[in-house]
């Protein structure tokens, strides 16, 4: 080979899978993940299948579709929605809170709000079901009024808010460090309202941490379970979550019947996360 064949000869390509990182070891870091997502997530998740796959076709569809599960899932979903949308609101206003102003009692705001992570989950349960009963401090001054916030599907929304407030905050938080302020003040002296630049500025840069916010709350909403039956009332049909079906299925040794219900949520949850996090990609690529 002569040395202008070698110099017309095309350079060779770079695999498209892998990029070059100064620290080496791609193949020992993707094989020690790969290892710890099986041992945790997979075999786990691949053996509840199983079990359920235990039962015929038809057994499956009967105990997934029966009115107490699909009242369940109903009740855990639709409080799981709700509480995250709200969270979605007031988390912005906490997050814009505590990073946008000083006030006194800033650290101890601050500290509030991680309450929920280290508070544990029965605990929680405990002192919302005490609060928000009709004896309670809140509740003895909405039972006049003809609102009963516990001990049905409201107590679980309610319950549900406060353990999914943190995640909200937290995602949007470092985003609102990172905006730059003067953006929002040339917006300002070009003849922006007030109205315009949070519509047009700070909420699309705010939408993928948003997106992301919002579906950690609603996923931890859907698994809740600690913190929800001390204040919804457990009834069949109008105050039973999903997560306590399977552990009364499993307290009656039907296995294979819990096992059917968490597949059904697990299902319903990845779809759902996997349409917000496609949503959360698309909104990044073209914000």
């Amino acid at each position: 080979m002569t040395a202008d064949t070698a110099e017309r000869r095309p350079p060779a390509k770079r695999p498209l899978f892998r990029r070059r990182s100064a620290i080496p070891g791609f193949g020992l870091t993707m094989g020690v993940t790969l290892s710890v997502l099986s041992l945790i997530v997979l075999i786990p998740l691949s053996a509840v299948v199983l079990k359920a796959a235990q039962q015929s076709p038809a057994e499956f569809w009967t105990v997934a579709t029966s009115q107490r599960a699909m009242a369940a899932y109903r009740l855990t979903f639709g409080a799981a929605f709700v509480a995250a949308l709200v969270n979605g609101v007031f988390g912005v206003l906490t997050a814009w809170a505590l990073v946008r102003y000083e006030f006194p009692g800033k650290t101890i705001v601050n500290a509030l709000v991680d309450l929920p992570f280290a508070l544990p989950t029965a605990v929680a349960g405990i002192a919302l079901a005490t609060l928000y009963s009709p004896n309670g401090w809140v509740g003895q001054f909405l039972t006049p009024l003809g609102l009963k916030a516990a001990y049905n599907p409201i107590g679980v929304t309610i319950a549900l808010i406060f353990i999914g407030l943190p995640f909200v905050v937290r995602t949007i938080e470092p985003v609102l460090r990172d905006a730059a302020e003067d953006v929002e003040e040339a917006a300002a002296s070009l003849g922006a309202t007030r109205l315009d630049t949070i519509i047009r500025i700070v909420l699309p840069a705010l939408a993928p941490a948003w997106l992301t916010g919002f579906a950690l709350a609603f996923a931890r909403g859907v698994g809740e379970y600690g913190s929800v039956i001390f204040i919804a009332g457990n009834m069949p049909y109008k105050s039973e979550i999903a997560p306590l079906l399977i552990i009364i299925q499993l307290e009656q040794f039907e296995y294979a019947r819990a096992a059917t219900i968490a597949v059904v949520m697990l299902a319903v949850s990845f779809t759902m996360l996997l349409i917000i996090n496609a949503i959360q990609a698309w909104s990044r690529r073209f914000a």
